[in-house]
C-alpha cells in the first residue's frame, strides 16, 4: 500500500498526513507495527527539502506543524511498542524537517533513553515472546520465585495424579526454605490456596497462585522514652551494652500478610489443576500436607473447597 501511494503522485503527493494516520491504525492489525523498516518507509512518503525552516521564527513555530505532529506521533507509537530507531532515521528525518525540527529532537530523545531501559530489567524476557503459554507460565514463576535463589522450578502433569479431571501442566516453584516453613506448620492451622493473581509479561498476562499460610505475629518490645527509672549515663558506662536476646530474622518469604509457601501456574486455572499440585507437593518432599487442611479461597468461584485430614472434598460456602 505505500508503494501504491508513492507511486501515484510522486511530486506533491496529497494526502500523505491522512494515509501515515490511516497506516498507523491498522499496523498491529497487520502484525508489523514492531517493524522498524515499516515505520521508515512511512516517513519516507513525505516530501524531502519542503518541510525544512529557514529562520528561527519558523523553528520555534513549529513550521508545518500538521506534518510535524504526525511524524512526533509515529515516533510516540514507536516508543509505545518498544521500537528503537535506527541511525537511517535520522538522515531521513533530517532531510524533511531539518536540524532544528521536532521531530528530530524526538528522535534523539528516543536515541539517549531507550538503549538505556533496554536492558534495564533484572528479568530478561526472550525477543519476540513466545506464543505457547506454557512458555510464558516458565517464564512467569521464574521471574516470581527469583525473590529466593534456591527456588526449584518443577513441571507436574496433572494426569500423573489419580482420579483427576484435568489433563494439563503444572509450573511449580518451591524453595527449600519454603519446604521447612511447611513442615514447621501445625497441623490444626488450615493453609490456603490463593488466587488467580496476574503478572504481565510485556502485553501477555500470566495467572498464578499462591499457597499461603497465616503470618505470625511479632513481638514488639514498646519503649517507654518518657521513663526516667533507670537512666543510663554513657560517661560511666564502661561495659558495652549486651542484647537480652537475638531475633531471628524473617526469611523473604515471611511477609506481614502472610506467608508464602510455594506458587504455581497450571493451563486450566481450574479447582481441579490445584488440587493436583497440592498432590504433587506432597509427594515433592511435603508430606505434612497429608494431615493439614487445605482451603481454596478462588476468586473465579463463589465456593470455597476443604481438603479434611480423612482426604475427602467437602463445600464450604463463601461468606
Amino acid at each position: 500500500m505505500i508503494h501504491i501511494f508513492v507511486n501515484r503522485d510522486h511530486v506533491y503527493r496529497r494526502g500523505h498526513v491522512e494515509f501515515i494516520y490511516s497506516a498507523l491504525k491498522n499496523m498491529e492489525s497487520f502484525g508489523v507495527h514492531k517493524d522498524v523498516e515499516v515505520y521508515k518507509a512511512l516517513i519516507d512518503v513525505l516530501p524531502k527539502g519542503k518541510f525544512i525552516p529557514t529562520n528561527m521564527f519558523q523553528v520555534e513555530f513549529m513550521h508545518y506543524p500538521k506534518q510535524q505532529q504526525c511524524i512526533i506521533d509515529l515516533l510516540e507509537q514507536m516508543e509505545d511498542n518498544g521500537v528503537i530507531p535506527d541511525y537511517e532515521m535520522e538522515d531521513l528525518l533530517s532531510n524533511i524537517f531539518g536540524r532544528k525540527g521536532f521531530p528530530l529532537r524526538k528522535y534523539w530523545r528516543m536515541m539517549y533513553w531507550m538503549p538505556k531501559f533496554k536492558n534495564a530489567s533484572p528479568w530478561p524476557l526472550p525477543n519476540p515472546l513466545p506464543d505457547d503459554i506454557f512458555e510464558l507460565a516458565k517464564c512467569a514463576i521464574q521471574r516470581i520465585a527469583s525473590a529466593d535463589v534456591q527456588s526449584q522450578i518443577t513441571v507436574y502433569q496433572s494426569k500423573e495424579i489419580e482420579d483427576s479431571i484435568d489433563d494439563t501442566w503444572i509450573v511449580s516453584a518451591q524453595s527449600p526454605t519454603q519446604k521447612r516453613l511447611l513442615n514447621e506448620h501445625n497441623v490444626k492451622e488450615p493453609i490456603y490456596v490463593e488466587g488467580s493473581f496476574k503478572v504481565w509479561l510485556k502485553n501477555y498476562p500470566v495467572n498464578y497462585f499462591i499457597l499461603r499460610k497465616n503470618a505470625k505475629l511479632a513481638e514488639m518490645d514498646v519503649e517507654d522514652l518518657d521513663d526516667v527509672s533507670n537512666i543510663k549515663v554513657p560517661l560511666f558506662n564502661f561495659k558495652p551494652p549486651v542484647k537480652k536476646f537475638l531475633k531471628k530474622v524473617p526469611s523473604v518469604h515471611e511477609q506481614e500478610d502472610g506467608v508464602i509457601l510455594a506458587l504455581c501456574a497450571t493451563g486450566t486455572s481450574s479447582k481441579d489443576s490445584l488440587l493436583s499440585w497440592i498432590r504433587h507437593l506432597q509427594k515433592d518432599g511435603n508430606p505434612i500436607l497429608t494431615d493439614v487442611p487445605v482451603v481454596f479461597t478462588l476468586k473465579s468461584g463463589v465456593r470455597d473447597l476443604v481438603l479434611g485430614d480423612n482426604e475427602e472434598t467437602k463445600s464450604v460456602e463463601v461468606k
